[in-house]
């Protein structure tokens, strides 16, 4: 693989590419924001129209939480992990040092996307394509991901950072009922952002050539 940089027809690649590069995890979050709520809601709502998905079966579900709304999630979490603490599950001490602190550190951002898949309506494209349904459900995940993907590297070319946390089944039912959503939004991810107040952690990489390889150069 040569060393030297290719060059893109179109700039944007480049762009697009930097920015890829440039999404981390970042931990220290406060409840500031650098863009407005409108500009926050387009990246989200671009990201739920446009990223693709198999078939067009469009399966992915979001729903965007700020400020106040957006400690509720982890307020839910928390008393989650208080129940975990008196079923005996939960070590007191592990709770009260670790598990509590980091999730106020979520609590403490400025938003929280939520992203769920809607499982029940893939009931028509398995029954015609069955020879793939077994296939759906994780197609649909998939393009979930992406769709995760997008909206954390579309807020941290704002000024964001984020943290991509899954928290289900422990807080499905009470993400349900405070929002009063549809039961067949399956919850998979939360994507915590805010502005970060510390740096992200080294990023250490597998050896690229065993993990890539070309053929027909």
């Amino acid at each position: 693989m040569g060393s030297t940089q290719p060059e893109f027809k179109n700039p944007a690649t480049s762009t697009l590419l930097e920015l890829v590069k440039a999404r981390r995890t970042y931990y220290g979050l406060k409840a500031e924001s650098p863009i407005s709520d409108d500009a926050i809601e387009s990246i989200v709502s671009n990201a739920v129209l446009h990223v693709p998905s198999s078939f067009n079966t469009q399966t992915s579900r979001v729903v965007l939480l700020l400020k106040e709304e957006h400690q509720k999630v982890w307020d839910i979490a928390i008393a989650a992990m208080e129940g975990l603490v008196a079923a005996g599950t939960l070590p007191k001490e592990t709770f009260e040092t670790q598990t509590k602190p980091k999730l106020n550190a979520f609590r403490a951002g400025y938003g929280t996307v939520l992203f769920f898949v809607d499982f029940d309506s893939l009931a028509s494209i398995k029954e015609k394509f069955a020879i793939y349904a077994d296939k759906f459900d994780p197609f649909a995940l998939e393009s979930n991901a992406m769709s995760q993907f997008l909206v954390w590297t579309a807020l941290e070319s704002e000024g964001f950072g984020a943290n991509l946390q899954h928290y289900s089944p422990l807080i499905d039912e009470q993400i349900q009922k405070q929002w009063n959503l549809p039961a067949s939004w399956k919850l998979d991810a939360q994507l915590v952002f805010g502005v970060p107040t510390s740096e992200p952690g080294e990023k250490a990489f597998a050896p690229l050539e065993d993990r890539f390889k070309v053929f027909g150069k």
